[in-house]
């Protein structure tokens, strides 16, 4: 009877672990830009490192690169993938930043200055959780559309 328990607590706690793993936002760590692998649009300004952070009941977002002139840049946000508008610090060209979930692995994000929209993305982690692809639309200062595809490496 007694090792009957046992096992019982033992599955029960392993289906618990299980879960718990199961659970966990493949966005969340450190990626660093895979060069590359990357096509960064002429103009363009490379975020080099991105790290998903959880923030009590939200989720942080800090982002260190180089701006097209070669500066370096860093921004950070912090919010929810809920579709709303969270204040964005550290860049110029935006003041509020948006996730949404797609899927699992799948996130859109829309950046805004005022209610102008001055940047989209799709954000997407492959199956493996090591890598993850970002599309971006975005307008330059100028007005030039800028398109690029960025590679990032889980560390």
């Amino acid at each position: 009877m007694k090792t009957k328990a046992i096992l019982l607590a033992i599955a029960t706690l392993l289906v618990g672990v299980m879960v718990c793993f199961a659970a966990e936002d493949v966005n969340m760590g450190t990626w660093k830009l895979n060069e590359g692998k990357s096509m960064i649009a002429p103009g363009g300004a490379k975020n080099v490192t991105v790290v998903y952070a959880a923030a009590g009941d939200s989720i942080k977002v800090t982002i260190d690169g180089v701006d097209a002139a070669g500066n370096p840049t860093h921004g950070e946000w912090t919010g929810k993938f809920d579709g709303n508008d969270y204040p964005l610090t550290g860049e110029p060209a935006a003041d509020t930043r948006a996730y949404t979930r797609v899927n699992d692995h799948t996130l859109s994000m829309t950046e805004k200055k005022g209610s102008a929209v001055v940047e989209t993305a799709l954000i997407v982690v492959a199956a493996d959780g090591m890598r993850r692809t970002v599309t971006l639309n975005a307008t330059d200062a100028s007005g030039n559309k800028l398109t690029s595809t960025m590679v990032y490496d889980k560390q």
